[in-house]
C-alpha cells in the first residue's frame, strides 16, 4: 500500500489498516484523523507521536492485542487477522528447545502476575534464548519502569507494521 492508498481509504477501511499495526482504538482514531500523511517519515513519526501521548490505560488495550511470547497455537488462533502483517514477529522460538519454551511460557506466567499484563517485546530477530533473557533481566523492574519498556516495545512493533503496511 502506498501513502497515497492508505489517505485514500474510507475511515473504516483505515481503521482495519491501522488496527493491524497497534491495538488501541484512541491511538486507531488519532492516526485517522492525522490523515492525509504527505510522506512515509510523517506516518512514522505521528504514530510514535500519538502513541506516546497517551495514557497506559490505551497501553494496555494494546498490549491485549498480542499473544504470549511463544505461545505459538495463540498466535494462530487469537491473531489469525493480523497474520499478513505479524507474521515471522515470533519465528525466533520457531526452533527453540521444549525447555526453553516451557521456561518462556512460565516466564510469561510469572511476569504477568507480577506486572498485571503480558510480557511485551518486538521479537523480530530474537531468538527465544534471548527473548527468556530479556523477560528475566525484566523482572527486575518496578511496575512504572516495565510499564514504559512494554510502550517502548509495543512502539518498535508499531513501526515494523506500519512499514510493512507500506511496502
Amino acid at each position: 500500500m502506498t501513502i497515497e492508498s492508505l489517505n485514500s481509504l474510507t475511515i473504516s477501511e483505515a481503521n482495519e489498516q491501522f488496527e493491524l499495526c497497534c491495538g488501541a482504538e484512541i491511538w486507531i482514531q488519532k492516526m485517522n484523523q492525522n490523515r492525509p500523511f504527505q510522506d512515509e517519515d510523517e506516518i512514522y513519526e505521528k504514530a510514535e507521536s500519538i502513541w506516546f501521548s497517551l495514557s497506559s490505560e490505551d497501553w494496555l488495550e494494546a498490549f491485549t492485542h498480542h499473544p504470549k511470547i511463544g505461545n505459538i497455537d495463540s498466535l494462530r488462533k487469537k491473531f489469525q487477522n493480523t497474520k499478513s502483517i505479524s507474521e515471522n514477529e515470533q519465528s525466533g522460538v520457531d526452533n527453540a528447545t521444549e525447555s526453553t519454551l516451557n521456561n518462556l511460557a512460565e516466564s510469561n506466567q510469572l511476569y504477568e502476575e507480577q506486572f498485571g499484563f503480558i510480557f511485551i517485546v518486538c521479537a523480530t530477530g530474537k531468538s527465544a534464548d534471548e527473548m527468556l533473557a530479556l523477560i528475566k533481566i525484566r523482572f527486575n523492574n518496578n511496575a512504572e519502569t516495565e510499564m514504559l519498556n512494554a510502550a517502548k516495545e509495543q512502539n518498535k512493533i508499531t513501526q515494523l507494521r506500519l512499514k510493512k503496511l507500506l511496502l
